[in-house]
């Protein structure tokens, strides 16, 4: 009985589980990605320190390219639903070398970020049992963190399903705690029982173009950047997901949508309340929330919030695997990386190969590196910004070149199809090369360290996208991997831009 009902199931031509998640479960698993509670409690006192009150400005133009990106999401996958996303899609639109690159990047910033999530979730794990010995012992978080990745790391190999259920709870704690908080801080200013500090909100902190320094603001979408990251995690399940030809996209684009009414919010909330000094102190420490709630909601409320930061760090850990998983089962089943890490669980029908090799890398670089210096391990998150403009900018450029025969059959095409991504990767890419000046000073790395004169955190950045492109050079003559390295660029199909056929055949 069990065999029939197994033989039923449907797979992708990956070997993946079709239909094990709806357009809901999606929109979930991008949201928490983005962990936002956790972001935002780890900028936010950077955001203010850089634009003062106008720090909900910054993360409301920082959406923009984001939501641009998400769009370009939308028509790719609309005409490619593979879960490979930026790698399948830039190699159709620009060509093998550049998708590589780009599926890279993706596999790159997963194994980089994964251990300073699981981090933050163990520590905050420590205090919300009230355990602080714990969480001050570098020892003992470590220990609790590694122990998450591989629990994480299971999740996501039992099945797409669990990891749906899994982040339904987790969201919900976190989203319902940071907009209680919000709204009962909020309340309390308005109403006039908020602390001397606070201060009455105003219409121009939603201004980016009050900021007087374009520097300033610069340096605030590059931190926009990071918070925003991670949403595209629901596209990455798209061939795992009821109608993957549009369900992935939309949700792509909603988790956008919900992350800035959430920042917008939370971040007037936050600077109301504790006011501008008092939030300048958090600027490189994400206890801001932890502290501020003990005001707004008091004890033992005030741990809701301490729970949503937790949570939300939990659930980032577990959803982070998933893109650079996939990502790295596409590449490997296009034969751009070993035939192994394109296998899929038999019983499971996940890639856990892949999921177990992105796990052990991430652990490995985490404890590596913590060890060192835990400075070291923040210069790591500084250089994310880098490959995160990098492989979303591809995004938006592929876009529009390969809907490039459709763009002027409407004003819609014209403006969501091409002008919106091209924009979109424009300020990226501005970014991305602003970053590289930036990151070269030294004393912008938190270790406050040099390797050949550069500041580590560029170090780190470009030094993984060179070892990807010489990953990637040897990988092209070391045997037979010619049908991949000579496919070329291509142009989308109009009966497939239209929807009316179906998709290409995967690559």
């Amino acid at each position: 009985m069990d065999g029939t009902r197994e033989a039923r199931v449907e797979t992708s031509d990956k070997g993946l589980k079709q239909n094990a998640i709806g357009f809901l479960d999606a929109l979930i698993i991008g949201l928490a990605s983005t962990a936002p509670a956790y972001s935002l409690a780890a900028v936010i006192g950077l955001v203010v320190v850089t634009v003062g009150a106008q720090a909900p400005a910054v993360l409301l133009a920082s959406f923009v390219p984001m939501f641009f990106i998400a769009a370009a999401f939308f028509y790719m996958n609309r005409a490619d639903q593979d879960c490979g996303t930026t790698f399948s899609w830039v190699t159709r639109a620009m060509g093998p070398w550049a998708g590589w690159m780009g599926g890279w990047a993706i596999c790159v910033t997963g194994i980089l970020v994964i251990g300073s999530l699981a981090d933050v979730a163990a520590r905050y794990t420590y205090l919300l049992f009230g355990l602080e010995g714990a969480a001050g012992s570098k020892l003992a978080v470590m220990t609790l963190a590694v122990i998450i990745i591989a629990a994480m790391t299971a999740v996501c190999v039992i099945g797409t399903e669990l990891s749906a259920r899994v982040q339904n709870v987790m969201i919900i704690a976190q989203v319902v705690a940071l907009l209680l908080f919000a709204g009962v801080a909020l309340f309390r200013v308005l109403g006039g029982s908020a602390p001397e500090t606070s201060i009455q909100p105003e219409l121009s902190w939603l201004n980016p173009f009050a900021i007087d320094s374009s520097t300033a603001l610069i340096g605030g979408l590059l931190t926009g950047v990071f918070i925003y990251w991670g949403w595209e995690s629901s596209v990455n399940l798209t061939e795992e997901t009821e109608d993957s030809d549009t369900a992935p996209g939309r949700a792509a684009v909603l988790s956008t949508v919900i992350l800035l009414v959430t920042y917008v919010s939370v971040t007037v909330a936050v600077v109301a309340f504790a006011g501008l000094g008092q939030v300048k102190e958090f600027a490189d420490d994400d206890a801001i929330f932890s502290t501020v709630a003990t005001g707004v909601l008091g004890s033992p409320w005030d741990k809701i919030v301490v729970l949503s930061v937790l949570t939300s760090a939990l659930a980032s850990t577990q959803t982070t695997i998933l893109p650079a998983s996939r990502t790295t089962l596409s590449m490997a089943r296009a034969r751009a990386m070993p035939a192994a890490l394109g296998n899929v669980h038999p019983r499971f029908l996940t890639p856990h190969v892949s999921t177990i090799v992105i796990g052990v890398l991430a652990t490995v670089w985490y404890v590596v590196v913590n060890t060192l210096s835990e400075n070291f391990l923040f210069d790591t998150l500084s250089a994310l910004s880098l490959m995160i403009a990098f492989y979303y900018a591809l995004t938006g450029f592929a876009c529009a070149i390969y809907y490039r025969k459709e763009l002027t059959k409407s004003v819609k095409n014209f403006v969501f199809i091409g002008v919106a991504p091209v924009v979109g990767a424009l300020i990226l890419g501005f970014l991305f090369f602003r970053s590289i000046v930036d990151l070269a000073n030294p004393e912008a790395s938190y270790s406050g360290g040099a390797i050949f004169g550069l500041g580590v955190p560029l170090v780190i950045g470009l030094g993984f996208l060179i070892l990807g492109a010489i990953l990637m050079v040897v990988w092209r003559f070391a045997g037979d991997h010619e049908r991949f390295f000579h496919r070329r660029p291509e142009v989308v199909h109009p009966d497939i831009a239209a929807g009316r056929a179906a998709p290409p055949e995967k690559i």
